[in-house]
C-alpha cells in the first residue's frame, strides 16, 4: 500500500474515533441518573394498579406531549378509565413534562395562586417541597385512577418488582421495611418526579428552541404566529416567553369561561356537576377558604410545550381542563371569539359550536378573564400563524 494511502487510513481511522467519542460522550450526559432510572421503571409500571393495567405512562405517554395517548377518548369526554373498569375521573389529563419546573403554590404580590400541580393546585409540594412529587403520588391510591387500596400494598408491589434492588440502592437496604412504609410512599413520589424533570423527559428540543440558537428558522407564518402571540393575541401575559429556554407558562391559575364538556362521563354521571376547579380546593383549606369564591372556575395555565405532539396528523388531542376543545385552531378560535359571537342555545360540542358560530356559556360563569381573551379582533389569517407558531413548540424536531 502506498504512503498516501495509509495516511488516508489513518486519518479516517481518527475521524472514526473522533465520531465515536463523541457519540459516547453524548450518550453519558444523556443517560438517567439511578434516581431517575427508578423513576422510569415506577413511571410506565402497569403493575403498580389494582388489576395490573395502568401506569403512569396510561395517561402521560410521551409520544403525545405526556398526556393522554387514546385519539378516541380524546375526542369525546377526554377523561381516562383507570384501572377499575367503568372508573373514570372528572378531567382531562395535563402534561407531566415540564410539570417539576412548577413552585410550590404560594399567593403572590397581586393576589394570584401561583404554582402547586395538578388541574386544582391541591399538589402544593409543601409537604415534601416538590408539587411534581406529591403530585405522583396521587394516582397510585386514587380509586378512579391506580385504585391501590394503600400505600403499604404499593410499596410492597415496588419492593417486589424486578428493580426493587434499585429502590433499595437508591433509598437505602431498610427502605421496604413495613415500619418505613411512609417514608418509602414519599420515595415513589420523588423518584417519579425525578423522571419527570430528567432532560430525557423535559428535552426542550422544538424547532423554536433551535431557532433561539439560531439552528433553525422559523417560517414567515410561524414567525408572524410568535409576534401575535407575543403582542396582539396577548397570549403571553399568561404562557410567559422569558430566559434561554421558556416555559410557556407563569403557573397561575385562570378560568377561560371554557364551556361544559357534555360527553365527559363526570357530566353523564351527573348533569349538574361543575368543576370548581382552584376554589374547590381552596374551600377545604382554613388558611386559604376566604380566596375561594374568587378562585371558583380557575385552573393552572398548562404549559404550551408539546401541545400539538401526536403520532399522525389525524390523531385527536384534546384541550381545556375538561378536554372540550378538540383542536388547536378551536381553542385559538374561541380564545378570539368568546365574547363576539353569540351564545350557543344548548350544550354544543367544538364542532357543533364551530359549525354554528357560536359559543356554549361557561362551565363556571364566575370570575371568566374577560381582560385578556375573548374578543380579540384576530383575522382567520392570524389565527392560523398562531397555530402554526404552536406546532413548533413540538420537542423531536431535527434541524
Amino acid at each position: 500500500m502506498k504512503r498516501s494511502g495509509k495516511r488516508f487510513l489513518i486519518a479516517a481511522f481518527i475521524a472514526a474515533l473522533g465520531v465515536a467519542l463523541i457519540f459516547s460522550v453524548a450518550a453519558a450526559s444523556s443517560t438517567l441518573t439511578n434516581k431517575e432510572q427508578l423513576g422510569k421503571f415506577l413511571f410506565f409500571d402497569k403493575n403498580l394498579s389494582l388489576n395490573n393495567n395502568q401506569s403512569c405512562a396510561s395517561c402521560h405517554a410521551p409520544e403525545v406531549g405526556w398526556t393522554g395517548p387514546l385519539s378516541a377518548t380524546n375526542a369525546h369526554g377526554a377523561v381516562y378509565e383507570g384501572s377499575i373498569p367503568g372508573a373514570f375521573g372528572d378531567r382531562k389529563p395535563p402534561s407531566s413534562a415540564y410539570a417539576t419546573f412548577s413552585p410550590i403554590l404560594y399567593m403572590d404580590k397581586k393576589g394570584q395562586f401561583v404554582g402547586g400541580n395538578f388541574w386544582d393546585g391541591r399538589a402544593t409540594g409543601e409537604i415534601l417541597g416538590s408539587p411534581a412529587a406529591e403530585q405522583a403520588k396521587g394516582p397510585f391510591l386514587n380509586p378512579k385512577e391506580q385504585a391501590l387500596p394503600g400505600a403499604a400494598e404499593l410499596v410492597i408491589k415496588v419492593c417486589t418488582a424486578t428493580y426493587g434492588a434499585l429502590f433499595r440502592q437508591v433509598w437505602g437496604a431498610s427502605i421496604c421495611d413495613p415500619a418505613n412504609t411512609a417514608m418509602a410512599y414519599d420515595a415513589i413520589g420523588y423518584s417519579v418526579a425525578a423522571y419527570e424533570g430528567s432532560a430525557e423527559v423535559n428535552t426542550f428540543t422544538s424547532k423554536f428552541d433551535y431557532s433561539l440558537v439560531g439552528k433553525a428558522k422559523l417560517s414567515q407564518q410561524e414567525r408572524l404566529g410568535y409576534a401575535l402571540f407575543q403582542g396582539k393575541a396577548k397570549c403571553k401575559l399568561c404562557h410567559v416567553v422569558s430566559g434561554k429556554q421558556p416555559l410557556f407558562t407563569d403557573f397561575t391559575y385562570d378560568n377561560l369561561g371554557i364551556p361544559s364538556n357534555t360527553e365527559n362521563p363526570a357530566y353523564q354521571a351527573d348533569p349538574n356537576f361543575v368543576d370548581p376547579g382552584l376554589g374547590g380546593f381552596l374551600a377545604h383549606r382554613s388558611d386559604y377558604a376566604a380566596y375561594a369564591a374568587e378562585n371558583m372556575g380557575k385552573h393552572k395555565v398548562p404549559t404550551l410545550r408539546n401541545v400539538d405532539l401526536r403520532p399522525s396528523d389525524d390523531f385527536v388531542k384534546a384541550y381545556g381542563h375538561n378536554g372540550y376543545f378538540k383542536s388547536l385552531w378551536g381553542i385559538v378560535h374561541f380564545y378570539n371569539t368568546r365574547d363576539a359571537l353569540p351564545t350557543c342555545p344548548g350544550d354544543y360540542t367544538e364542532a357543533q359550536a364551530l359549525a354554528a358560530n357560536c359559543w356554549p356559556a361557561p362551565e363556571v360563569a364566575e370570575n371568566v378573564n374577560t381582560a385578556e381573551l375573548g374578543n380579540l379582533g384576530l383575522t382567520y389569517a392570524e389565527e392560523q400563524a398562531i397555530v402554526a407558531f404552536l406546532k413548533t413548540l413540538s420537542d423531536g424536531y431535527m434541524p
